[in-house]
């Protein structure tokens, strides 16, 4: 199981509410823990610790870097920005710092709860596996039935003590995973988020038993709720047990929170790594992900055309319905969002890939109100070939429009091979060096339509019929601009190499077509 890193702390956590100053060390760093200094005693030894500066003015505390590289520690947080960036770097020690009326208290909670997040134990349940131990701790000693809920009221876990009393309205809601709806309950629901302590709430229809509830919050946010079926027999302190665990249910909650967006960030992260080439190990990469055999990358963007108020909101809103729509699909799914590209691997042979990508696109244009096209790169054998299909799907990214939103890179391979042959010519002096350039230019400067001639009869294999039936002129019209050509831009029309050249040149850089149409 990986280690929490510097790095992986600020993904979860940073922004306003941790800044770092400086990481002399590098962010790939572990941080094992979180504690609070006490100025009175010496700090002990515990390597890859994250201390907090409790009591000591962020411009003072030089000492306590000092202090804190002698113990190993792997940084010191303090409130406010003004901390000794020179001596943090110095002395080998991280510096980060929170707000100056940032309560101690919580951000203890806080980083200690993305701290001890494991990726490896989030579950495709939500990775709550703990609260339905804590459901059972609270259900035995308040002698109630207990359920842990989400602030939409979804049942997270519940109480499996026997013996119990329990209601139809908790059989329903665990079957369901989902409290029944009523007009009743979003009143009761209202009254217990607003409350700040164990509130006693009465039956609501008859046959079902009054309830003992608290919100679950954290740093004022609400988390949650616990709920208690109050059979007519709780304990004398049930309100206190109750209170306790709905702390510790808060403790929970930003844990499996912390859990899942690290694994979702690291997750983002070897995917950008197998997606650019990158990954110093593709075949460990993608079992981390669950990718396994073949597969094929997929592109999703918003029409640029359109006009987008929030287009980074929106690009955001178009990876979670790529996301939704893939898992519900192949289950266990890896996507991410890359300069404004939603970037999808599809595994399997690839038969269904683009009907779902018609989906896709069909289902995000209609919940987002914006076009979206989408490109399929190649199937390769195995991750290590996912560089090469995302290479596929941006080229065919740019032959798209609103006739063709979406396609496979085969459908369109002609397009992207010219496409990425005008790139590769108008890179290289070489390749676009020319007698092209002269029967340009002699059509600028006399107005003739030499060029799009030569074109014409090469794309009709050098049949004069063929390319006058193409212009629209008689056959003589084409031969007299043909020896015109010859004469006037130095070109040698006998010589098959130089025709293939000039067509190549002509129809790749200049972009002319034989058709006038």
């Amino acid at each position: 199981m990986d280690a929490c890193t510097l790095g992986d702390l600020l993904d979860v956590v940073g922004g306003p509410a941790l800044r770092l100053h400086t990481a002399p060390a590098g962010q790939a760093v572990p941080v094992t823990e979180v504690v609070l200094h006490d100025g009175r005693t010496p700090l002990p030894r515990q390597p890859g610790a994250l201390l907090l500066a409790v009591g000591v003015p962020a411009a003072e505390s030089g000492p306590l870097l000092r202090a804190a590289a002698e113990a190993g520690l792997t940084g010191v947080v303090v409130r406010g920005a003004d901390g000794p960036v020179a001596q943090a770097q110095e002395h080998g020690v991280a510096l980060l710092s929170v707000a100056e009326d940032a309560a101690w208290h919580h951000v203890h909670l806080l980083l200690a709860s993305a701290i001890a997040a494991q990726p490896a134990a989030v579950s495709s349940d939500t990775g709550l596996g703990d609260l339905f131990a804590l459901a059972d701790a609270i259900a035995t000693a308040t002698g109630g039935a207990t359920a842990i809920e989400d602030p939409r009221q979804r049942i997270l876990a519940y109480s499996t003590v026997p013996g119990q009393p329990v209601d139809e309205d908790r059989r329903q809601g665990i079957l369901g995973r989902q409290v029944p709806a009523s007009a009743e309950n979003t009143e009761q629901y209202r009254r217990l988020f607003a409350a700040d302590r164990p509130l006693r709430l009465p039956s609501l229809t008859d046959g079902e038993l009054p309830r003992l509830a608290m919100p679950v919050r954290a740093g004022g946010e609400t988390l949650g709720s616990v709920w208690v079926i109050d059979g007519g027999s709780l304990a004398p302190d049930a309100e206190d047990t109750l209170a306790q665990g709905a702390s510790t249910a808060a403790l929970l909650l930003l844990r499996a929170r912390a859990a899942r967006e690290l694994a979702r960030h690291r997750g983002s992260e070897l995917l950008r790594r197998l997606l650019d080439g990158t990954a110093t190990d593709p075949a460990t990469a993608a079992e981390r992900l669950g990718l396994a055999g073949p597969a094929r990358v997929a592109a999703f963007v918003l029409d640029s055309a359109a006009s987008v108020p929030d287009a980074e909101r929106t690009a955001l809103r178009l990876l979670d319905v790529v996301r939704l729509q893939c898992e519900a699909r192949y289950g266990r799914h890896a996507g991410v969002l890359v300069d404004g590209v939603v970037y999808a691997v599809l595994p399997g042979p690839g038969e269904r890939h683009k009907r779902l990508a018609e989906d896709i696109v069909a289902r995000a244009g209609q919940a987002l109100r914006v076009p979206v096209r989408a490109a399929l790169g190649e199937v390769v054998p195995d991750a290590a070939g996912l560089a090469d299909s995302r290479a596929d799907a941006d080229l065919v990214l740019r032959v798209l429009d609103a006739g063709l939103p979406v396609a496979v890179v085969d459908e369109v391979r002609p397009r992207v091979t010219l496409l990425r042959l005008a790139e590769v010519m108008g890179e290289r002096r070489e390749l676009s060096a020319g007698a092209w350039r002269r029967v340009l230019a002699y059509d600028a400067a006399h107005g003739t339509e030499y060029a799009r001639t030569l074109v014409c009869w090469l794309d009709a294999g050098c049949d004069m019929a063929g390319a006058a039936k193409l212009l629209a002129v008689h056959p003589n019209t084409c031969r007299y601009r043909l020896r015109q050509l010859q004469q006037h831009a130095g070109v040698d029309l006998d010589d098959p190499d130089e025709r293939l050249v000039l067509w190549l040149q002509l129809r790749v850089l200049a972009g002319l077509r034989g058709a006038t149409a």
